[in-house]
């Protein structure tokens, strides 16, 4: 199963994976699963460390070569089709970072591992 990471998935799958659910858990320990994380969610990463919201105990460059080289980790970036699927989502969610994630999940054919309950509204494979 190739599986798209939501930020807050991917920060705890790293650093609190206690705060994942057993189901996303098991998804993210199976080797057989690919790990997909958005460059979207690298920019919201950085932005929220630039205004304090967000600390992590190493640099975010170093998280990811090390999810990279541990759990294959690919990063996935953004592209033109991604941006155009924007236009065909409903307004249900606010949130720029989160709209990209469900618009790239649906294009690639991937699994979004999010506990948010607003994706769950929108016609993409979710699983938490």
């Amino acid at each position: 199963m190739k599986l798209l990471l939501d930020t807050h998935a991917f920060i705890w799958w790293d650093s609190e994976p206690g705060k994942l659910s057993p189901r996303a858990m098991l998804l993210c320990q199976d080797s057989g699963n690919q790990l997909h994380l958005s460059v979207a969610s690298l920019w919201e990463i950085q932005i929220k460390l630039h205004l304090g919201k967000l600390r992590l105990s190493t640099p975010l460059s170093d998280i990811v070569a090390a999810q990279q080289e541990a759990n294959g980790l690919v990063l996935l970036s953004i592209q033109p089709n991604h941006t155009y699927a924007l236009d065909g989502l409903p307004a249900l969610h606010k949130d720029p970072f989160d709209r990209m994630l469900i618009a790239q999940a649906r294009i690639e054919g991937l699994c979004l591992i999010t506990h948010d309950e607003i994706v769950r509204k929108y016609p993409v494979d979710v699983e938490w």
